[in-house]
């Protein structure tokens, strides 16, 4: 199932349509998700989240045919964070505009597949906006942010976690998913995810593993990633997937990815909340309290997202109340 133009436009008036919460936000600073995800806790989870949407050979087609990953990493780097951090902490219009962004972009990945691989054949036809790649790529940023939350920050109680999914269900709809394809509960997603992990639908592909090894060796960047990371990533992967990407995890490993978890808290817990918090919810609490955002967050924002604010929006059509009750188009 392929998400159609209209069927986009109805989840962007859906959010547009929802009760304003403060800083006119998808979701506002009382959520869960704002607190998971303005930790840069987060950002550990990184190659896993890139490894897992690598390992769905339709994800991994459309990656390796974007002659930008490696011509330019960091621009790729801050494109994502910029929409993901604009999703949670941006006004709405800034939230529908930068999803508006990404569905285009995603409507023109339309390709063929090279090989066969895993259950999708040779020749066959890969579409970014099918629902269940989408599913799956946003499965795997709720999953590995609550991972990578949980590594350093205190676990959530089981309601905290119920209301996270909450949340991120109506952050699906900015991927133009829609409600009835996504599991109902916490306990339902995890149970989605943990079949994905053991299905054959995630195939690690000769692109997927080529993309992901050079990445990792810092080819792209001239400096690779340091080597607890290295050996945490494949600490939260699943073996298969972990082996499928010929990711090292001997006993050096194993060593190097037990004295991360040890000494990470406490560095972690050390920093002052402007280092531990990202520059995107920092923007958007100063937007909440009515000051403009301070330099030094907009310095934080370059690196987290290169530029100094969010993605303003720009063309948002706001649904306004009818005479009946209802919404039209403004």
């Amino acid at each position: 199932m392929i998400v159609g133009e209209a069927e986009f436009e109805r989840c962007m008036e859906a959010v547009l349509s929802a009760p304003a919460t403060a800083g006119d936000g998808v979701l506002g600073p009382d959520s869960v998700m704002w607190r998971v995800h303005r930790e840069a806790a987060l950002f550990l989870g990184a190659g896993r989240a890139l490894l897992l949407q690598l390992a769905h050979p339709w994800v991994a087609a459309g990656i390796a045919g974007q002659s930008k990953v490696f011509a330019d990493p960091l621009g790729r780097f801050h494109r994502t964070f910029g929409i993901v951090y604009t999703m949670v902490f941006g006004t709405r219009d800034q939230a529908v505009a930068v999803a508006r962004r990404l569905y285009r972009r995603h409507a023109a990945v339309d390709g063929v597949m090279t090989e066969t691989v895993g259950p999708f054949a040779a020749d066959s036809r890969f579409l970014a906006n099918d629902v269940e790649a989408l599913r799956w790529v946003h499965a795997t940023l709720v999953e590995t942010a609550m991972m990578s939350y949980g590594l350093l920050c205190p676990p959530l109680s089981e309601a905290e976690r119920e209301q996270y999914w909450r949340e991120a269900m109506r952050f699906a709809g900015l991927f133009g998913i829609p409600h009835d394809v996504l599991p109902p509960d916490w306990t339902s997603f995890k149970a989605y995810t943990a079949a994905m992990m053991n299905s054959e639908t995630l195939t690690v592909s000769t692109a997927a593993r080529d993309i992901a090894q050079r990445i990792f060796a810092g080819e792209a960047t001239w400096i690779g990633p340091p080597r607890w990371f290295n050996a945490l990533t494949a600490e939260m992967l699943p073996e298969r997937l972990r082996r499928a990407f010929d990711l090292p995890y001997g006993e050096r490993e194993r060593r190097s990815a037990a004295r991360a978890r040890s000494w990470l808290p406490r560095v972690y817990a050390a920093l002052p909340d402007r280092l531990r918090t990202v520059g995107p919810y920092q923007e958007a609490m100063a937007r909440i309290e009515g000051h403009t955002c301070p330099p030094f967050t907009q310095l934080l924002n370059r690196a987290w997202i290169g530029q100094p604010l969010m993605p303003a929006a720009s063309g948002v059509s706001r649904p306004a109340p009818t005479a009946g009750g209802g919404h039209r188009k403004v």
